[in-house]
C-alpha cells in the first residue's frame, strides 16, 4: 500500500487545516493520476509481476533414451537384405563398431533396460504422433527424432507430404510428449540429402537394381536420366526436403527443451562408405555410427547463451 496520510487531525486554527487540506488533496490526486504508460490505477499498488519460468538446464548426460522416426532409426537394410537392424541403429544399436548414441550416453549395462526404439520402417510424419505417445509413455529423459525422408520419398511428386501436413504432424507429436513427458529433451534430426545420396549410388549397377524395386522413386527412379524433367522432378524433392528440414527446425527452436541438428545429417556427404551394400540409400553401419557422432556432439555440447 502507497504511503499518504497518517490520518492523525491537524490541530493548526480553522483557516491552515482548510489550506492544509486543499493542499493534500492536489497531492494525493496527483499520486493517483494515471502516467502516460499505466492504465487506471485504484489507489492501491498493483502486484508486482510474476517473475519468468527459468529455462531448464539442458542435463548432457541423460539416463534413459526413447527413439522415434523411420527405417533409418530402424537400422533397415544395415546388417541384412530388407530387414531391420536395430543393433545397428545409430539411436539406441548395441553394436561396438556402431557406437550409438545410447551406448555413448548409458553404457552397455543399461542400455538394454533404459532405452527403446520405437520407430518403424516405412513410418512418415503422420506416424509420429502414435510413436511419440509409445516413447512417451517410458518417460525418458531423451528423446531422438529422425523422420520425412518417407514423406518425400513417395511414388509421384504430387503424393509427397504437404509441407503443412508436416508441419502439423510433428508439432502435434510434440505435444503429446509434452502432454506426458512435459521435462524430456529431444534431439531433433535432419533430413539426410536425397539428392547427394542419388548422386552417390546412381553409376552402381547393383544399387539401380534395387532402386528401381520402387525405392524412393520420387528421387531414384531412372537414375541415370539427366533429362530435363527428371532433373526438375529431382530438384522438387531437394526443394521439399529441404523444407521439411526448416519446419523440424522451427517447431524445435520453440521447444525449450529440444534441440536440433543445425542441418549437420543433411549436411553430411554420405559416401558408398557409408551407404548400404544393398540398396546405396540406407546407412552401412560406418554411416550409422556417423549419425551417432553427429547426435552425440548435439546433445553433449554446452547450450549457447
Amino acid at each position: 500500500m502507497r504511503q499518504g496520510s497518517t490520518g492523525r487531525r491537524s490541530r493548526r486554527g480553522p483557516a491552515a487545516a482548510a489550506a492544509l487540506g486543499l493542499l493534500l488533496t492536489a497531492a494525493l490526486g496527483a499520486c493517483d493520476a494515471p502516467s502516460p504508460h499505466e492504465g487506471t490505477r485504484t489507489g492501491v499498488s498493483a502486484s508486482p509481476s510474476p517473475s519468468p519460468s527459468p529455462v531448464p538446464r539442458w542435463d548432457p548426460s541423460p539416463a534413459s533414451l526413447a527413439a522415434v522416426g523411420d527405417s533409418i532409426t530402424t537400422g533397415f537394410d544395415t546388417c541384412r537384405l530388407l530387414a531391420d537392424c536395430p543393433e545397428a541403429s545409430w539411436a539406441t544399436g548395441t553394436d561396438a563398431d556402431v557406437d550409438s548414441l545410447g551406448l555413448r550416453l548409458l553404457g552397455p549395462e543399461a542400455l538394454g533396460s533404459r532405452s527403446w526404439n520405437l520407430a518403424e520402417s516405412g513410418a512418415d510424419a503422420s506416424d509420429l504422433p502414435a510413436q511419440m505417445a509409445r516413447a512417451a509413455a517410458h518417460r525418458p529423459e531423451l528423446v531422438t527424432v529422425m523422420v520425412g525422408a518417407n514423406d518425400a520419398c513417395a511414388d509421384t511428386l504430387d503424393r509427397m507430404t504437404p509441407v503443412e501436413s508436416f508441419r502439423d504432424a510433428v508439432e502435434e507429436a510434440m505435444e503429446v510428449l509434452r502432454e506426458s513427458a512435459p521435462g524430456a529433451q529431444v534431439y531433433m534430426a535432419s533430413v539426410p540429402d536425397l539428392k547427394h545420396l542419388w548422386a552417390t549410388g546412381r553409376d552402381d549397377p547393383l544399387g539401380r537394381g534395387i532402386w528401381q524395386l520402387g525405392i524412393c522413386a520420387t528421387m531414384l527412379a531412372d537414375a541415370r536420366d539427366d533429362g530435363p524433367q527428371a532433373r526438375e522432378r529431382r530438384e522438387a524433392v531437394h526443394r521439399r526436403v529441404i523444407a521439411y528440414n526448416t519446419v523440424l527446425r522451427e517447431v524445435c527452436e520453440a521447444d525449450e527443451r529440444c534441440r536440433h541438428d543445425g542441418g549437420r545429417v543433411f549436411g553430411f556427404r554420405f559416401g558408398k562408405e557409408q551407404l548400404s551394400r544393398w540398396d546405396w540409400f540406407h546407412p552401412s553401419r560406418d554411416g550409422q555410427r556417423r549419425l551417432a557422432e553427429i547426435a552425440y556432439r548435439a546433445v553433449t555440447a554446452p547450450r549457447a547463451p
